[in-house]
């Protein structure tokens, strides 16, 4: 007699269905091509750390993945600019609002990736958040009018304000005060009317904003307290959030040949990180959360249905079998599911945001700079002494005064 059934079975306990193998190769080159190949990367040189913030942040720049970059050139930006080194301040921004420009300009393939399932927020270019790209086109308008340029400076500012209007999805009004100020005082330099961005900017302030003076030559942009990182909570790190540091300084007066000049906390970047169009907002990348949830239960109802086929005896292994699988390719899936917030941070920004314009006739004067805390009081450990040197009084003076500088 030849072999009965089960005995055929017994003698190849290990031969697979090809319908299996077909599944389970179906399954790793589905996972291979969602999660990605890993990749080499070429070895970097150590990178040495002094203790200073810009030299630092110039080494993590030369050995950074592409990626990184802006993020870095940001920094060194903030850092750059708070030391009166402009032209290294004006060399990052540069490189910074080109990539800006060619990463919100149309699609690009790391954008799309990141927002699929299967990529981190982190893997695309950093552009940074709203404010954080306001800041760089911001900062940038301040070196064009030190350099003359006010009207490349008024384009800066326009396009901050596209910024925090949310330039891709265009639902939002910008809400800065600083950004239409800065832009009708840079037409009325220009010769124009800025009354619409002055109204405009009055709308959005809590506190009083003076009419413009025609006559006034120093331009003074005034920042302190620290502003907002980034963290991710949440089941998967999907929810982006931010922290923020209470200033201690919540203003400032600039004291110069006898006068006291008020420097107000006009703009908050606490409040529009946290912020859209003056809404609470809370940050959840949740169809990426959604997912990895929803496969890994699939996953877990799988399993549990190929347990029970199979407790009801060999008539139901079939089903056990393709459940099981069912099960597996559901976790791989959830598995590479990637939904983590990109919590990459521009962290020396400033908290606060300030301005004055004042008339001073041609020479050097000595100024003093002091903060003042929420009750009034004198903060005298973030005095500074300045020098203002005026060369033409015809012509804008402008003044970059930071609590965060050195």
């Amino acid at each position: 007699m030849g072999p009965s059934r089960h005995e055929g079975n017994a003698a190849h306990p290990l031969k697979p269905a090809p319908a299996a193998i077909a599944v389970l190769v179906l399954m790793l080159a589905s996972f291979h091509y969602l999660t990605g190949c890993a990749t080499s990367v070429a070895e970097r040189a150590p990178v040495y750390y002094t203790g200073d913030p810009l030299t630092d942040d110039q080494a993590r720049l030369a050995a950074a993945d592409p990626k990184d970059r802006v993020l870095w050139e940001d920094r060194i930006a903030a850092e750059a600019l708070r030391r009166g080194r402009f032209d290294e301040a004006r060399h990052q921004l540069d490189d910074v609002i080109t990539t800006l420009g060619g990463q919100l300009a149309g699609p690009n393939e790391a954008a799309q990736r990141a927002r699929g399932y299967f990529t981190g927020e982190a893997e695309k270019v950093f552009v940074g958040e709203p404010y954080e790209r306001v800041m760089a086109y911001y900062y940038r308008g301040i070196l064009y009018w030190r350099d003359g340029e006010p009207d490349n400076a008024r384009a800066c500012f326009r396009s901050a304000a596209l910024n925090d209007a949310d330039l891709l999805a265009q639902q939002y009004n910008s809400d800065y005060v600083l950004l239409d100020y800065l832009d009708g005082l840079a037409t009325a330099r220009l010769g124009g009317d800025g009354a619409d961005a002055l109204a405009r900017a009055r709308t959005n302030s809590r506190l009083p904003l003076p009419p413009y003076d025609r006559g006034a030559n120093v331009l003074c942009f005034a920042e302190y307290g620290h502003g907002p990182l980034k963290y991710a909570t949440g089941a998967y790190g999907e929810q982006l959030r931010f922290e923020t540091r209470p200033s201690r300084a919540h203003s400032a007066v600039l004291s110069v040949d006898g006068r006291k000049v008020a420097l107000p906390p006009y703009d908050d970047l606490n409040f529009q990180a946290t912020t859209r169009g003056g809404r609470v907002m809370d940050y959840i990348l949740r169809n990426k959360a959604v997912f990895k949830g929803a496969t890994d239960a699939i996953g877990d109802l799988a399993f549990a249905g190929a347990a029970i086929a199979h407790a009801n005896g060999p008539k139901q292994d079939k089903a056990a079998t393709a459940m099981a699988v069912a099960g597996v390719l559901s976790k791989v899936l959830s598995a590479a599911a990637n939904p983590r917030a990109d919590t990459r941070t521009w962290d020396n920004l400033p908290q606060y945001l300030s301005f004055a314009a004042l008339r001073l006739p041609a020479g050097s004067h000595e100024a003093r700079l002091e903060f003042f805390s929420a009750q009034g009081a004198i903060l005298p450990e973030f005095t500074r002494h300045v020098t203002i040197t005026v060369a033409d009084p015809s012509t804008d003076t402008v003044v970059f005064l930071s609590q965060l500088s050195q």
